[in-house]
């Protein structure tokens, strides 16, 4: 599928610069099979500073939260997981053209992958201080639940690649697909605002085998939550200051916000 987002001019993804090309991400390794870490690699490598602190984004859409917030912290490494193709082109090369006309937004790179298997089997631990989850695709349809971003595999996977302390940021204007992640948080993160934990959301499906194991050894849960500070691009009244949000608050949809600091150390 084609969203004609070049309006007939070519996209330049700079691979390799903007766009993280084959050469930095190579195949998985046969030896996934035996060994689930030997796939790993430090993201951070792609940047020129790569000891700046380090945000990632998943669903960076055409790049806005990554354009404005980028610019304002340039000492920040940014980035951004794209699943749609002609997306992830779209903003690398609105990112080409920055740093190509303003010199600026060289802190900024581009994924074309799928995020939840980029932590899973790329991610090291403890590298990550903010994961930005905003508008993400609320799949509504029952079939393809399996297809939204938060899983208990997917939380536990953002826990171990965040640093100690390190927040997941999460903004949903779709209802159904809150229920889901709160469904969720109810199981990972402790909320000092509220009396008891409800657990009446939708039914979401049992945690993997190993993943359980690792909730219930624990004396505590892996994530504390606690309250949206909105990013500094955000305007008045805003929770992250892109198109899209300021679209749909014209259409007077609601949106529902929420943060999960990462508590404890490694998975080990």
């Amino acid at each position: 599928m084609s969203f004609g987002l070049g309006h007939g001019v070519p996209l330049d993804p700079a691979p390799g610069v903007v766009a993280i090309s084959a050469d930095e991400l190579p195949p998985l390794p046969d030896s996934i099979i035996s060994d689930p870490e030997s796939g790993r690699l430090d993201p951070r490598a792609w940047f020129k500073e790569p000891g700046n602190r380090f945000e990632l984004e998943i669903g960076s859409g055409k790049g806005a939260f990554l354009v404005q917030q980028a610019d304002l912290e340039p000492n920040t490494n940014f980035l951004g997981i794209e699943w749609a193709g002609e997306f992830a082109a779209y903003t690398s090369d609105r990112i080409r053209r920055r740093q190509e006309n303003a010199n600026t937004h060289r802190n900024v790179r581009v994924m074309h992958s799928d995020a939840a298997q980029f932590l899973q089997w790329r991610c090291p631990d403890n590298i990550i201080d903010v994961l930005h989850l905003y508008f993400s695709d609320p799949w509504p349809k029952t079939k393809h639940h399996k297809k939204r971003v938060i899983q208990h595999q997917t939380m536990f996977d953002i826990w171990r690649c965040l640093k100690p302390g390190g927040e997941l940021r999460v903004v949903t204007d779709h209802d159904d697909l809150w229920a889901w992640d709160e469904a969720h948080f109810e199981h990972w993160a402790s909320d000092k605002n509220a009396s008891e934990p409800t657990l009446a959301g939708p039914k979401i499906p049992e945690a993997p085998a190993k993943v359980r194991a690792f909730l219930d050894a624990r004396e505590a849960l892996p994530y504390e939550r606690t309250s949206f500070a909105a990013p500094e691009s955000a305007g008045e009244h805003e929770l992250v200051g892109t198109n899209f949000e300021r679209k749909f608050r014209k259409e007077g949809r609601s949106f529902n916000a929420g943060v999960l600091r990462k508590t404890g150390g490694t998975a080990n």
